[in-house]
């Protein structure tokens, strides 16, 4: 009962909105099939060979690892990219631009995704902010410049067994040294926002058009909260789906126990049944 009274809710901010404000985690690409690395069972569950090494998700994803053991640092974000590459967005990202193309200011995306499912989807990508960056781009290791740089031109061959790559590793351009992916990594003093800082602009541009806002965060859990305090500060109306974590402050919105998708097409069928029971003018 508790979530049908929220699900009416949250389609009434939706209805009422001249802008929605999209915060997504990794719960959001859970419905396409992909990974969250929750805990490090789940985590080891994705990338088994990684489980003989005995490296945890904090282990591999550093950038210590490129300077150590860089074919097994590739190894694994050459294989997430590959397989976002491979990925389908699922069916929630084409209710979310529905709802939007209905609003006067449309949509932006503040993510912690690094996958680009967002663009893929068909989101606009000067509407997009990547706040931990992305696997679509590349920068120098050694951060000898602060470009960065599409990764199209590079894919990787990676041997499951060993999560080591086995084709040539990426290089920089600019002083010929490895390449690395433009992610923000744990314990990263090397990582170039340059592309991200561009993105923060723009979203704070958007922000200041929009008078009536609607916040739906997506799959944002607490263990490394961004995306959850940046919905909490556009509040007071967020709407937050996690189906572990769902707890927010009355103050600032409501939470909904359900993954992604179900709480996507839950909210949008109530609203197509009310709108049709509107009577005509």
């Amino acid at each position: 009962m508790e979530s049908d009274i929220a699900i009416r809710l949250a389609a009434d901010w939706i209805r009422d909105a001249d802008g929605l404000l999209i915060t997504a985690g990794a719960g959001m690409g859970v419905d396409s099939g992909l990974p969250d690395f929750r805990g490090t069972e789940g985590f080891w569950r994705a990338y088994p060979a990684l489980r003989h090494h005995g490296f945890s998700f904090e282990d591999i994803a550093n950038p210590s690892g490129f300077a150590s053991n860089p074919r097994l640092s590739w190894g694994f974000y050459g294989h997430r990219l590959a397989l976002y590459r491979a990925t389908v967005p699922h069916a929630g990202f084409g209710i979310l631009l529905k709802w939007a193309s209905a609003m006067q200011h449309g949509a932006f995306v503040f993510t912690s995704n690094v996958d680009g499912q967002f663009q893929k989807a068909g989101f606009d990508v000067e509407r997009i902010m990547e706040c931990h960056g992305t696997i679509h781009r590349l920068q120098c290791v050694e951060a000898c410049t602060d470009n960065t740089w599409p990764a199209d031109d590079f894919s990787p061959v990676v041997n499951e067994s060993s999560c080591l790559l086995e084709n040539e590793m990426p290089r920089c351009p600019h002083c010929g040294g490895l390449a690395r992916p433009n992610i923000l990594m744990f314990g990263d003093w090397g990582w170039i926002s340059r592309y991200v800082d561009r993105q923060e602009e723009q979203l704070n541009v958007w922000l200041k058009s929009v008078e009536n806002l609607a916040v739906f965060e997506l799959g944002a859990g607490q263990a490394v909260p961004t995306v959850r305090r940046f919905s909490e500060r556009n509040g007071p109306r967020v709407i937050r789906i996690n189906p572990r974590e769902p707890a927010i402050s009355s103050k600032a919105g409501v939470g909904i126990a359900f993954s992604a998708l179900d709480a996507l097409q839950r909210v949008d069928e109530y609203l197509g049944e009310t709108d049709d029971s509107s009577p005509e003018e």
